[in-house]
């Protein structure tokens, strides 16, 4: 039984959101080396079945279900994430220079709709923080689990020069991610959701192509906001510069039915009230680009059953972070036993004939 939400949740609850994310990862950053504190804790929340793990851009997944960008954004915490159980980490969003964010207070709980609210703005140490970090750890020995790096635009960075950065921090950090994700849909950066129009988005996807030449996997992250004829519009240029995959989705500015005294802040809405709407653009994604494109599924997912469907609406890989939030550790082990037990029910041996279900789901 998780007693997280009964007894530790309500503790941390009132403790200001920002501050304790801060000092949880301040404080792994610090305990990375301790070898026996790690492998109690892999003890504890780590589960391992054959069934889950899977072969995607040539990387090893050991299960499909990741930690979100936004949580490690400056890849302090990175040796921890395997011993939490995850099958893969995205560390970012990063900007080619450290930047401050948004004013505080600018992170949100609203308990009532079992959602977050973040207005933060890119805050991190920028590239060559980043870079140092992962520079002194890197090595097949070291790295359990596949790494990928949230690249963004720098707040002042003109929109029409805005692909500089993405490729600035590409080239500064292309040996030390194993996949990397174009962020365009941040609601919490003036204006940087218009680079999801082709016209802006045109110049990014050409200058990270012809850096990479096929090296790296490059994905990009959408909004759920957008229409779904703008979706299909996007995804046109998906396919005309090859990239590797999707995440949908981003966080939301929408606000519906909210119930938390907190509802109205501005900034990008995740959790429970994101669930559906990100299913939708998974399954939209997976019918347009008939099951051919590996979808990064986020938004809203708390249980085996939020995992499941995501799964069969055609997400090949998982991403969580409010749901880490309000589930506590535990949640990975349990949504994994329970993806784990499924597959078993319906005889399925791999990860891939799950995923397979999207075809007949509508």
């Amino acid at each position: 039984m998780n007693l997280y939400p009964w007894l530790l949740r309500p503790l941390l609850f009132t403790l200001d959101p920002e501050w304790l994310h801060h000092t949880l990862i301040q404080q792994l950053h610090q305990l990375r080396n301790q070898a026996g504190l790690r492998r109690l804790v892999h003890q504890q929340f780590s589960y391992n079945h054959l069934a889950l793990h899977q072969q995607i851009w040539g990387l090893h997944f050991p299960n499909p279900l990741g930690l979100a960008a936004g949580f490690d954004k400056d890849g302090l915490a990175w040796h921890w994430w395997s011993d939490f159980g995850f099958g893969f980490a995205e560390l970012g969003t990063v900007t080619p220079q450290a930047q401050p964010g948004n004013p505080p207070p600018r992170l949100f709980r609203l308990p009532q709709d079992q959602g977050i609210i973040n207005r933060m703005g890119f805050n991190n140490q920028g590239v060559a923080h980043l870079e140092q970090q992962l520079t002194g750890n890197w090595g097949s020995k070291n790295r359990q689990i596949p790494l990928g790096i949230n690249l963004g635009k720098g707040k002042n960075t003109p929109l029409d020069q805005a692909w500089r950065d993405y490729l600035y921090g590409f080239q500064c950090l292309k040996n030390y991610g194993d996949y990397f994700v174009i962020n365009v849909s941040s609601p919490n950066t003036p204006n940087l959701r218009d680079l999801q129009v082709q016209s802006l988005l045109k110049p990014i996807l050409e200058a990270l192509q012809q850096e990479n030449q096929g090296a790296k996997p490059l994905l990009i992250k959408i909004s759920p906001d957008l229409e779904n004829g703008a979706i299909i519009d996007l995804l046109e240029l998906v396919t005309t510069y090859d990239l590797a995959g999707v995440v949908a989705t981003n966080t939301t500015i929408t606000r519906p039915s909210l119930k938390s005294p907190h509802a109205q802040e501005t900034g990008g809405l995740s959790g429970r009230p994101l669930t559906r709407r990100s299913t939708e653009v998974i399954h939209l994604i997976y019918q347009q680009t008939h099951g051919q494109l590996p979808i990064i599924g986020v938004g809203g997912i708390f249980s085996t059953a939020d995992a499941w469907e995501k799964i069969t609406a055609g997400a090949c890989l998982l991403q969580i972070y409010t749901g880490w939030v309000y589930q506590g550790p535990g949640i990975v082990k349990a949504i994994l036993s329970g993806l784990a037990e499924k597959l078993t029910l319906l005889n399925f041996t791999t990860m891939t004939q799950a995923v397979g279900l999207a075809h007949h789901s509508g």
